[in-house]
C-alpha cells in the first residue's frame, strides 16, 4: 500500500528519524539508540517512510542503511509554499504596525 508523504511526517518518531538521516545514513540499529523503543518499532517507522519514498535502503555487506530522498521533500515544500505567502504578510503586517506604534511613541 502506499501511503501519502503527509502520513509520513505526521509522526514526531518519523520526523525525528529523517532529521537524523538527513545527516548521514544509518542502519535500524544505530537509529533505534536514539530513541526510547525498541528495533522493531523503528523498522516500522522506517517501513513507512520507505513506502512513502522518503527514505530509500543501501545493502551494505550485511548491514542495511537508510537515506533520505530529499527530492520526495519537495512536494511538502510545494504544499506549503500559498501558507507561506500568508505567513510572510501577516508578519509584514506585524512589521508595520510594530513600526507605526514605535513611531507614535512621543
Amino acid at each position: 500500500m502506499r501511503r501519502d508523504i503527509f502520513q509520513a511526517i505526521a509522526d514526531p518518531t518519523r520526523r525525528a528519524i529523517i532529521a537524523l538521516i538527513a545527516l548521514q545514513a544509518m542502519t535500524p540499529n544505530s537509529l533505534a539508540e536514539n530513541f526510547h523503543t525498541t528495533r522493531q518499532a523503528v523498522s516500522k517507522h522506517l517501513r513507512i517512510l520507505s513506502e512513502c519514498d522518503l527514505v530509500r535502503q543501501e545493502q551494505q555487506g550485511r548491514e542495511i542503511y537508510y537515506s533520505l530522498e530529499l527530492e520526495k521533500l519537495k512536494e511538502i515544500d510545494q504544499w506549503l509554499v500559498p501558507y507561506r505567502k500568508i505567513w510572510e504578510d501577516r508578519f509584514n503586517q506585524l512589521d508595520n504596525l510594530l513600526q507605526h506604534l514605535k513611531n507614535q511613541k512621543p
